[in-house]
């Protein structure tokens, strides 16, 4: 390769390594694998030393971790939390081994598990945790204290008042813990962290530290840093030493000064690696002795004395013996390959997620397909490729009924997902009676997840509407559930059926119709009753048979489609929504039960702010979006979610992002908290 050629190869890399970097540390949102990330910056190792001319400063080879937040205080690390060299095979390791015999010449090494998570800082005075940090970029970090003293096995007291101590340890999500927060995201339909590692970064990232406390994270301490009243001279020594201080330390560590003794181990700790509940991505092997440590050094960005081995994702071929389709707890149907058993990173698999229609399509799975398969991040297997399938077989369709109630699928324009349309449906019902209960739809004080799933765990409630019709007897009967209990929730659902309209419609679940949406369409239409004709009228235009383009145009001009910001795609949620049985058969029930179907007169303060259109962004001083919202409302404004020419206001906080941009180049006026109450009058 001549230089030009590797000059463009290699800015290509870097601009390539960088938005990972980005995805990876500071968005914890990675959209490729370890391994891949990892074969790109060993081929820009590779080019650099090829070409030392074309090597720069700011290269990612040159720097450690990621970017530092502005979202937390910045911590200066005095000693830095450097990265780890990578290697890949046996082979390297002994390069490093001779390389480190040659410095220091007889030598004994120290072998963990490479722990898969969030490394930090801990600093304790006199025994006492005084301040946690991350990493960052390893000379600074962010100051994720209150976060860190949410972690059960982060010891807030040492067994004897060391006068300074500074210990870097790993926080990290247990495979079991892992699985619990993605079934909690998917059942209040957030979006699920895509690895343990993401996930345990993105919790000890969070502003309020009780969600953090929610998410179950522990850690590994693995390493001194810093200390004062303490002799030690070795690693082992200190990490004894940290387990009797209180630390958790890894039971998984092995010493040896025979290199073969160690890559014997590295292999054995790999086949174990599936039985671990904690992740692992690999093995690092350190030098024992500090003395030695000291001698090696580091370079720029690794230490001399310490290597990681990562392991390479096993892939395994395999038999698809089966697909199965079910149903989750937001509707969506969800294609489950059956396999041939096969042995993955430790664990027998044979179930795989096949994802969505799409995938299949793309893969070209059928049932008989000779498939690889895979662990992605060490924890969910996945179908990598199809080797061959059966001549003849068929091509794999997802159903047109919903396997578990029998009612239509639908799979909206623009989605990969297919989902059953009955708001009743049994297998929806949890994550419904959730969405139903919650803060901006039914507002019910006291009904949260946890007792929702012991109501219908017991088979109390199958249905919104079954909540209304509890006995203090029953709820009483539950876990952890009194008499006072009982009355104060029937109190708080009796209270919601006086909820305005809006309220109702957005707690039924429809597709695509958000809190800010229902008030919309019961400004316009104030009954449930008008709401559903509207929708009748549009699914008969929906479902007629003409031309598409004349059904659209039919469909644009009907009472719920020319509602000033719902349009074609809303209405016709709507009216696929109340066209299914279920749905009108649960209106009708909550109208007997004494619910209120139409929307409350809204009292108009002035109308400073009649015929204005703003768009909300950015965080304000004092006010919360919703506060703000209902201000403009009250005084005759109108709150839509994107700028347009049509837009008379941006109301712009901080961190305003894209919309500001949109603002200025369409000419929009952007008024701050201050000029809005101005604009009334009203101080803040």
């Amino acid at each position: 390769m001549d230089k030009k050629a590797a000059e463009q190869e290699i800015r290509t890399l870097r601009e390539q390594i960088q938005y990972h970097n980005q995805k990876y540390y500071t968005e914890d949102a990675p959209e490729i694998s370890d391994f891949t990330y990892d074969q790109l910056y060993r081929r820009l190792e590779e080019l650099e030393a090829a070409f030392p001319q074309l090597a720069e400063a700011d290269s990612p080879t040159q720097k450690i971790g990621g970017a530092v937040y502005n979202t937390f205080a910045p911590v200066e690390h005095p000693v830095p939390l450097e990265s780890l060299h990578d290697s890949f095979s046996e082979e390297e390791l002994r390069d490093f081994d001779r390389r480190v015999r040659e410095a220091v010449g007889s030598v004994e090494y120290v072998v963990e598990p490479k722990f898969d998570g969030l490394s930090v800082a801990l600093e304790y005075v006199d025994g006492v945790f005084t301040r946690g940090s991350t990493r960052g970029d390893g000379m600074t970090g962010e100051d994720v204290t209150e976060n860190i003293r949410t972690i059960r096995t982060v010891p807030k007291t040492l067994t004897r008042p060391v006068p300074f101590l500074e210990v870097r340890g790993e926080v990290y999500l247990s495979d079991s813990s892992f699985r619990r927060l993605c079934e909690r995201q998917e059942l209040l339909e957030e979006k699920p962290f895509k690895n343990p590692r993401n996930a345990a970064a993105g919790s000890l990232r969070q502003k309020d530290p009780r969600i953090t406390a929610g998410r179950e994270l522990d850690i590994f301490v693995f390493n001194v840093q810093r200390a004062e009243g303490l002799e030690l001279s070795r690693h082992d020594q200190a990490l004894e030493l940290l387990r009797k201080l209180g630390f958790a330390v890894t039971e998984a560590y092995f010493k040896s000064g025979d290199m073969e003794e160690i890559v014997r181990y590295i292999q054995e700790i790999g086949e174990k690696r599936g039985g671990f509940d904690f992740p692992i991505d690999g093995a690092v092997v350190k030098v024992n002795d500090f003395a030695q440590r000291e001698e090696l050094g580091s370079t720029a960005k690794f230490p001399r004395w310490a290597e990681a081995f990562k392991y390479p994702p096993e892939e395994k071929e395999t038999t698809l013996l089966d697909i199965e389709v079910n149903v989750g707890r937001t509707g969506v149907l969800t294609p489950t390959g059956v396999f041939q058993p096969v042995t993955l990173a430790g664990t027998t698999v044979s179930r795989a997620t096949l994802h969505n229609q799409d995938f299949i399509d793309e893969k070209q799975v059928r049932v008989g397909s000779r498939v690889v398969l895979r662990k992605a991040g060490e924890i969910i297997p996945e179908v990598v490729r199809v080797i061959s399938s059966p001549e003849g077989a068929e091509p794999f369709r997802l159903p047109e009924a919903c396997p578990s109630c029998g009612a239509p699928v639908v799979r909206p324009e623009g989605e990969a997902a297919a989902r059953c349309t009955n708001p009743q449906c049994p297998a929806q019902l949890l994550r419904h009676l959730i969405h139903f209960a919650s803060r901006d739809a039914m507002d019910i004080d006291g009904l949260g997840p946890a007792l929702l799933e012991q109501l219908t765990g017991q088979g109390l409630v199958k249905s919104p509407a079954d909540l209304y019709e509890l006995t203090q007897d029953q709820l009483a009967g539950l876990e952890r559930f009194g008499q006072k209990s009982a009355a104060n929730l029937l109190e708080a659902l009796e209270n919601s059926k006086q909820n305005d309209l809006y309220r109702l419609v957005f707690a039924l679940g429809i597709p695509h119709i958000g809190a800010k949406v229902a008030q919309l369409l019961c400004g316009a239409l104030p009954s449930m009753e008008e709401l559903m004709d509207a929708g009748e009228e549009v699914h008969r235009l929906y479902t007629s048979g003409e031309e598409e383009k004349e059904t659209k145009k039919k469909i644009a001009a009907s009472r719920l489609a020319a509602i000033d910001g719902i349009g074609y795609d809303m209405a016709v949620s709507v009216a696929v929504f109340f066209a299914n049985e279920g749905a009108r058969a649960l209106v009708a029930r909550l109208a007997a039960l004494g619910l209120n179907m139409r929307a409350h007169a809204r009292p108009i303060q002035g109308d400073a702010f009649a015929g204005k259109t703003f768009v909300l962004t950015g965080t304000l001083p004092t006010m919360s979006r919703k506060e703000a919202t209902e201000l403009i409302q009250k005084h005759g404004g109108k709150v839509t979610g994107s700028v347009s020419k049509k837009t008379s206001y941006l109301l712009a906080g901080a961190d305003p992002g894209s919309k500001l941009d949109k603002a200025n180049a369409l000419a929009v006026p952007v008024l701050g908290e201050e000029e809005l109450l101005a604009l009334l009058g009203e101080t803040s």
